[in-house]
């Protein structure tokens, strides 16, 4: 009889022994594989990221490349940030003064003829970089300031 019982004792024990090694393997298995796919996530956000910068990149280098607008609306031919504003900021009022006074004098709408235009050295300094740059940009802003002046703007 004491033997039974110390049988059903230390069976009892074993299946409580492995219920409990069986209860505390399974969730480290199931941590395990979390981590594993939190790993993976990670490291597809971190390509994610590292694709979306390589193409903003490419984008920048094309635009440069090609005169792509910007977001002022302007071509991007490059050359320094002070040149480019000092010729647009430049160009854009010069051409607004001319296209006001030919819309008073009821002149017809022609800016190439303006001698602030075919000049376009107004506000150059040699310091900002290459002349020929700075005037590609004046004549543009000119062109739109013209524009905006004769329309009454």
């Amino acid at each position: 009889m004491k033997s039974n019982k110390m049988k059903t004792k230390i069976g009892g024990a074993i299946l409580g022994l492995a219920i409990l090694l069986g209860i505390g393997i399974a969730p480290g298995e199931t941590v395990q594989a979390q981590y594993q796919d939190d790993r993976y996530r990670r490291q597809e956000r971190r390509r994610d990221r590292r694709e979306r910068r390589q193409e903003r990149r490419e984008d920048r280098r094309e635009d440069r490349r090609y005169g792509r607008r910007s977001n002022d609306d302007y071509p991007n031919w490059g050359g320094s940030f002070q040149l480019r504003q000092t010729a647009l900021n430049a160009g854009y009022n010069n051409g607004i003064e001319d296209g006001r006074k030919d819309r008073s004098r009821n002149e017809r709408f022609e800016f190439r003829d303006e001698g602030d235009y075919q000049s376009a050295t107004k506000d150059y300094n040699s310091r900002y970089g290459d002349r020929e740059l700075y005037r590609r940009y004046f004549r543009e802003a000119f062109a739109n300031g013209y524009e905006a002046g004769y329309n009454g703007y």
